[in-house]
């Protein structure tokens, strides 16, 4: 059976494209709210679990004995857009642990941003693994290292002390095995494993609520969406979605995309964990489809309810600025 259609694409008044994919949503005692699709199908989730990735960065006290700040933290679980403030931030994690920035493992692109790409090529430089959307993560992993007192080289390899901790939290946060005969290497070179939208969205509940974690992880958890709802820059950069969402809904709304199309969140309040791919990977589906998911959800006032209309459905504009089109959450999401 295929999956439903979770985003669909207009031109004019017409039905241009269509974006399969599958969606679910649980609260923390694993009691499935809704699901759309084939939600036991392993997908990797890739960046989409960034924030249970950093969870052992503060639980092992790394992030208090490099007295990571919030903003800090927040890049820790970030896909930025490689902006000055991001890599400065990164590179500023790097020294509190006493290392450079010659020690990231996760390789250099050019910025995300467009603007932040153009400014770095205006200056004649050339881009660094800071500019690298998960050069935060990584910083991070580099003081996890360094404050389990581990020698970070070689921190990106399965075996390594710190892919160690994070496999572990990903197991016991989402009740999944993460095994080998599932597993990739992600684009910025740490393992990925393929597990269940299932088994993501009660993560993604237990981290949003800290219900079934003990005290430490709990109070984690806590401080990831603390940092986050502070300072939404960090976490992605200038008019990205995820920046733009938590700006306006802060601490009510936990929402990160990952790569291929898959959209992971929590809503604290409700107690709730959402997970969601497409199925072709769009990540212009996904944005619609969490923001329609999280609109149905979420008790709104007015000025919430009008605010939403920018998140479940985007305008597409042709090169000469003229309205051609749009993006909008199908039916299967109302």
């Amino acid at each position: 059976m295929d999956n439903p259609v979770l985003a669909e694409v207009t031109r004019g008044g017409v039905v241009e494209s269509r974006h399969r994919g599958a969606a679910i949503v649980m609260d923390a005692d694993g009691a499935v709210v809704l699901a759309l699709g084939d939600v036991e199908r392993p997908v990797f989730p890739r960046s989409a679990v960034k924030a249970l990735q950093a969870l052992p960065l503060l639980e092992s006290g790394a992030a208090e004995r490099y007295g990571l700040k919030p903003a800090e933290i927040a890049l820790a679980v970030a896909s930025h857009s490689g902006e000055e403030a991001h890599a400065q931030t990164a590179l500023g994690m790097l020294r509190k642990a006493g290392r450079e920035a010659g020690c990231l493992e996760c390789g250099a692109h050019w910025p995300m941003g467009e603007a932040a790409a153009r400014a770095l090529a205006k200056a004649g430089r050339e881009p660094t693994a800071l500019n690298n959307n998960c050069s935060g993560k990584h910083a991070g992993f580099v003081c996890l290292s360094c404050g389990l007192d581990e020698d970070p080289a070689g921190y990106v390899k399965p075996g390594h002390a710190v892919q160690q901790a994070v496999r572990r939290a990903l197991e016991e946060t989402t009740g999944a095995a993460h095994t080998s005969e599932l597993s990739g290497t992600d684009g910025c070179s740490i393992p990925t494993y393929a597990v269940p939208l299932k088994a993501l969205a009660l993560g993604f509940a237990r981290f949003g609520t800290g219900h079934g974690f003990g005290p430490k992880r709990a109070e984690a958890a806590r401080r990831i969406r603390e940092a986050v709802a502070a300072n939404p820059f960090m976490v992605a950069g200038t008019g990205r979605f995820d920046t733009r969402f938590m700006e306006k809904f802060g601490a009510r709304a936990f929402i990160k995309t990952g790569a291929e199309g898959v959209y992971c969140g929590s809503l604290p309040e409700l107690g709730y964990g959402i997970a969601l791919k497409c199925d072709d990977g769009a990540g212009r589906a996904a944005e619609v489809a969490m923001a329609a998911l999280i609109e149905r959800l979420l008790p709104l006032d007015e000025d919430g309810k009008a605010a939403f209309g920018g998140f479940r459905e985007s305008v597409l504009k042709n090169w000469n600025g003229i309205e051609v089109g749009r993006i909008r959450a199908a039916a299967s999401l109302a």
